[in-house]
Order: structure tokens, then C-alpha cells, then sequence
């Protein structure tokens, strides 16, 4: 049974959002508070977060930030806050999705359900495998039509990160902070992008493509999504 946190401090709202998700067999946990939220989220785990911005007493975008330091939880962003700017502030802050207020309860459920499926479908996979590219990231071994394929820790740490969120946008300052910032090691934008040149020239072909640039935003996997992990 999947547990799910609702940051929100409309009491009319969050009641609903409570009743709807224990109908659809989900347990929950509701505060208006982001401070309260930072402590329960450190004290016990949860499968996924639905988050407002506007919060009493911290900003939804700096909570969100925190969290996703302390823990790699999926975070659903529920707002009024409707700009095209702020819905990319959320995902550069590693939101998984964006909805605005107003919204109806069936989207709200199939995008916690996709969220969920994602993310659960990721959780101990550790190899990678689609017939031309093969990756174990338990032994650090890759190969490219069976011939060994040598790969450097960053091109590993990125490959993983790409799989695991295949066919989402990951902006480069995601990228980043998931990749060096944590480790309090300072990597330009540059370097990020001689690293996934180098990536892909490694790993690609005329036939087979695996990272598409979106400009403006970051980079996307595109590789093989079906059975390709096992």
C-alpha cells in the first residue's frame, strides 16, 4: 500500500485531496505546514508527496529543494501558480509533475499512479539491456553489441540518472546538483556538456540514438523504455 504525504494548507482542499486518496486505498498524511513536512519526511518514508507553493510558513519551491536533498522522493506540485516560469522552476527543483488549481480529481489520480509506476519500476534495477547497449551499474561493465565499451565514473553516475528517468526532461541544473552538487564538487556547465558529447559518442550510432537535447531546457533519454532493465 503506497503512503503519500499532502503538503497543503487549504483545509477545504486538503480534506477533499484526503478523502479521494483513502477511497483509492492510499495512505495518508496531510499538514499544512512546511516545517512539520520536513520533519515527518525525515522521519518515516513515504511513496510520494503533493505539494502547494504557497505555504505559510516556507515557499514550496525551497521545501521541495530540501526534501529532494534529504530523500528521493517523487513530489507532485499542486498550485495556483500558474505561469509557465514557475512550472519550470518546478521541475528544475526535481518535481516529477506540475499541476495547476484548478484540477479534477481522475487526472490527479492517473498522474499519482504514472508517478508512482515510474518510479516503482526503477526502485533495484540494475542493469540495463536493450540487444545493442548493455549496462551493469552494479560491476561498472558496459558493453555495445557484446564488445566491452570503457566508461568513466561521471558517464555511469549520467547513464543511470538518463534510465531512471527515461523520457522525462532533466534540465542541466538537475543534472548537475544530482550528479556533483551533493558531493560538494563544482562542475560548470561546460564540463556537463563535454561529458554528455563524450557520453554519447561512446554509445550511439547512425541507428540508434539514446540522448536528445531540448534546447533551452536540458536533455532527455530516449532509448529503449520496454524491458530494457532486468
Amino acid at each position: 500500500m503506497k503512503w503519500i504525504l499532502i503538503i497543503e494548507d487549504n483545509e477545504a482542499l486538503l480534506a477533499g485531496l484526503r478523502f479521494d486518496l483513502e477511497e483509492e486505498k492510499y495512505m495518508v498524511t496531510a499538514t499544512g505546514s512546511a516545517q512539520e513536512a520536513y520533519q515527518l519526511v525525515n522521519q518515516k518514508e513515504f511513496d510520494l508527496i503533493l505539494l502547494d507553493v504557497n505555504l505559510p510558513d516556507e515557499n514550496g519551491f525551497v521545501l521541495c529543494q530540501r526534501i529532494k536533498q534529504l530523500k528521493d522522493i517523487p513530489i507532485i506540485f499542486l498550485t495556483a501558480c500558474d505561469l509557465e516560469k514557475d512550472e519550470i522552476k518546478g521541475f528544475e527543483l526535481g518535481a516529477d509533475d506540475y499541476i495547476t488549481k484548478p484540477f479534477s480529481m481522475p487526472l490527479l489520480r492517473k498522474r499519482i499512479s504514472a508517478v508512482l509506476k515510474r518510479y516503482s519500476g526503477n526502485k533495484g534495477r540494475h542493469i540495463y539491456n536493450d540487444g545493442f547497449l548493455m549496462f551493469n551499474f552494479d560491476t561498472m561493465s558496459a558493453l555495445k553489441e557484446n564488445t566491452p565499451l570503457i566508461l568513466t565514473p561521471t558517464e555511469y553516475k549520467l547513464l543511470k540518472l538518463f534510465i531512471n528517468n527515461s523520457g522525462n526532461v532533466l534540465t542541466r541544473q538537475i543534472i548537475l546538483e544530482r550528479l556533483w552538487d551533493k558531493d560538494n564538487n563544482f562542475v560548470d556547465e561546460h564540463t556537463l556538456t563535454v561529458n554528455i558529447n563524450r557520453l554519447r559518442s561512446k554509445i550511439e550510432d547512425h541507428n540508434h540514438k539514446y540522448i536528445r537535447t531540448i534546447y533551452g531546457m536540458g536533455y532527455q533519454w530516449i532509448g529503449e523504455r520496454e524491458q530494457a532493465y532486468v
